[in-house]
């Protein structure tokens, strides 16, 4: 599975749990850590919580582990690195006060 289908697949189990503001960007030129970066807003510790279970299972079927986790639901940010795609699940109000997308602002957004 390339980077780009693992992304969508995880993108695909974020839509299932009605996460919110998903955006997948394309940072291969940009960055040297990965190659794609899910950003996604849950509404609460329990939603994050299960975005993240939905995301490890979901690839879990495809044999792909996750390789690194940080973070936790209660935190309001929980990290999820598969190496070759990085997604960050926020609350609505750390999503606002990191403001990661920032970081990427000249990355493109990936339909």
């Amino acid at each position: 599975m390339s980077a780009l289908e693992l992304a969508r697949h995880a993108r695909e189990a974020l839509a299932e749990k009605k996460a919110r503001d998903v955006v997948l960007l394309d940072v291969r030129k940009i960055s040297t850590v990965t190659d794609y970066t899910i950003v996604a807003t849950g509404g609460s510790a329990p939603q994050l919580k299960a975005m993240s279970v939905s995301i490890q299972q979901a690839l879990k079927k495809e044999n792909l582990q996750v390789y690194r986790t940080a973070g936790a639901p209660d935190s309001g940010w929980v990290v999820l690195d598969y190496v070759d795609v990085v997604i960050h699940l926020f609350s609505a109000q750390a999503r606002e006060y990191y403001t990661i997308e920032e970081l990427w602002a000249d990355a493109p957004r990936l339909p």
